[in-house]
């Protein structure tokens, strides 16, 4: 496994981790056929952007890690993506398996791919739920609802036969099917030697399901009832595995597994998350939209802060979140007067960039009067050290973000 860290290359025969004509082929390949938006090509190589996680194509597998500061550890960094997808929901860390999950896996894929292992295996221990389902068959004993049509169409010859609609209680259902296909899928693209074995006797004792198509709305459609509870950690797993998986249709060893995520994304839900779970005098909202230009023909655009926090209904602030460690030099153009933008449209209040960084620093600021009857607008530039030890500090950065807040 190769593991690099966002906006890193790898080379074909350069560098430490060097790629081999096969390997690099692969991924030339998979960018063309799937326009993925993780890396580009570059020349003898690719370049990864911001998406991190974890791309798997046939038998190579790459690791791309976050990184806002100049520690190049591989561990700490894992650790770090961990804790925030945890905290923001991509991992239930109340799920009965994960106590015991191994957390020295060596990826946020193995990882995964321990925990729904866990799942199903406490499923199966506990007892597959079986549900009803309506089944058509061609029955020697007439038992069930006849179907009049298929009857006649099917058994004009055979007579002492009964086409009919039963309803049958068993573990033939949605969820198992899930299941059953998510367990062949991780066999199919190969998870670490440790999980093999549990994996292939996991699929051996599944009851065989039959196929089904994996679709967004398919999981929109589940409703989980009391007995049905304990599946929802196995199935959203599940989901994230399945709608990421690309099989190749022309040549099965080229499947591709694409399980990354948009740090810019991951960075304003931490913090989002934080906030809303740690500020409790105040309301907070992410991506609220105001009309900002209303054309005679067409639609209107709307601009939308990435967080507002509201106080009696007051708006105090507006935040807009930046993954780039920008150090000790001063926000773009471009992020500044999007920010202004932003207070602008929610009464002149106070806006603040909030960024990573290696220690937390705070330059507060004033947008200059744009008209003589104004009053400048407050803001300012929060940069967060989020990191304590190996842990995610949401407590800490909510801290830091109101203690530094006009």
């Amino acid at each position: 496994m190769y593991t690099v860290f966002e906006h890193e290359a790898l080379y074909l025969n350069r560098g430490d981790q060097k790629l081999d004509p096969e390997q690099l082929r692969l991924l030339q390949n998979t960018y063309k056929e799937k326009n993925f938006p993780y890396y580009k090509l570059i020349h003898n190589g690719v370049r990864f952007c911001e998406y991190v996680g974890i791309i798997k194509v046939g038998n190579l597998t790459i690791e791309v890690l976050p990184k806002a500061d100049r520690i190049n550890d591989a561990k700490h960094w894992r650790g770090i993506l961990i804790d925030m997808m945890k905290s923001i929901g991509l991992i239930n860390p109340d799920a009965p398996s994960y106590a015991n999950l191994n957390i020295k896996s060596s990826s946020v894929l193995e990882m995964y791919f321990e925990l729904f292992i866990s799942e199903i295996e406490k499923l199966k221990n506990k007892g597959l739920i079986k549900k009803y389902r309506k089944k058509e068959v061609n029955s020697n004993t007439l038992k069930g609802k006849i179907l009049i049509g298929k009857q006649i169409t099917k058994n004009c010859v055979h007579q002492e036969r009964f086409y009919v609609n039963q309803t049958v209680y068993d573990n033939q259902h949605v969820l198992h099917q899930i299941l059953y296909k998510a367990l062949s899928t991780i066999i199919k693209v190969g998870t670490a030697t440790h999980l093999t074995s549990r994996y292939n006797n996991a699929l051996l004792d599944f009851p065989e399901q039959s196929d089904i198509r994996i679709i967004e709305s398919l999981f929109e459609r589940i409703i989980y009832d009391r007995k049905s509870q304990d599946y929802k950690t196995a199935i959203d797993i599940a989901k994230m595995i399945l709608l990421n998986y690309h099989p190749d249709l022309n040549n099965g060893p080229s499947n591709v597994l694409a399980l990354m995520f948009n740090m810019n994304t991951l960075w304003e839900k931490f913090v989002l998350k934080s906030l809303q779970k740690f500020a409790i005098d105040y309301t907070i909202s992410g991506q609220v939209s105001k009309d900002f230009w209303k054309p005679e023909i067409g639609y209107a655009k709307t601009i939308r802060p990435d967080i507002v926090l509201t106080q009696n209904g007051e708006v105090k602030a507006v935040f807009d979140t930046k993954w780039k460690n920008i150090r000790d030099s001063n926000p773009s153009d471009d992020d500044l007067r999007q920010l202004y933008a932003y207070s602008r449209y929610h009464s002149n209040c106070p806006s603040y960039l909030i960024y990573p960084n290696d220690i937390t620093t705070v330059n507060h600021g004033r947008y200059q009067q744009a008209f003589l009857n104004e009053s400048e607008t407050p803001g300012g530039i929060i940069k967060l050290k989020v990191f304590s030890g190996k842990k995610v500090g949401m407590e800490i950065l909510c801290k830091e973000i109101l203690e530094n807040t006009e």
